[in-house]
């Protein structure tokens, strides 16, 4: 889409897709409404384009598996009293082609030109790999 950015995001604590998808299903990772959210304390400067059809890529063992299209921003507070950002997603966790990412902190704004594909529906039915083999082979160019 035109206009358009999309985040990447590391998962911290899981170690495979299944994972992430379990917790985006209890209380504490849920919008009031339902939805899966990840609450952060920085609001993305690039509200428009990210709400143009934009998507939080998922960092899981230093490799981005999956995404999720971003529904809405929600205005939160902790209970603190701290005004943080929550990115609210769709339900659906869409496996990505693996592509590696080096360690970082927060969330990084991703160009949809550097954003990797889809996996095919073909693949997606495909058994999971290991993130370090998945990883090992996108390193070398074979996935």
């Amino acid at each position: 889409m035109k206009n358009t950015i999309h985040l990447v995001k590391l998962s911290v604590g899981t170690e495979t897709v299944e994972d992430l998808e379990s917790w985006q299903k209890t209380p504490h990772a849920r919008a009031a409404d339902g939805f899966p959210c990840h609450v952060t304390r920085m609001w993305p400067k690039q509200e428009d384009p990210l709400l143009n059809g934009g998507s939080i890529y998922w960092v899981i063992k230093g490799v981005i598996q999956c995404r999720q299209r971003i529904i809405r921003l929600d205005e939160v507070f902790g209970s603190d009293g701290i005004r943080r950002c929550a990115i609210v997603l769709d339900r659906d966790l869409i496996r990505t082609t693996p592509a590696l990412k080096r360690p970082f902190q927060g969330w990084r704004y991703l160009k949809p030109q550097d954003a990797p594909q889809d996996m095919t529906q073909a693949r997606s039915g495909d058994d999971t790999l290991p993130p370090d083999l998945a990883g090992a082979l996108a390193d070398i160019g074979l996935l």
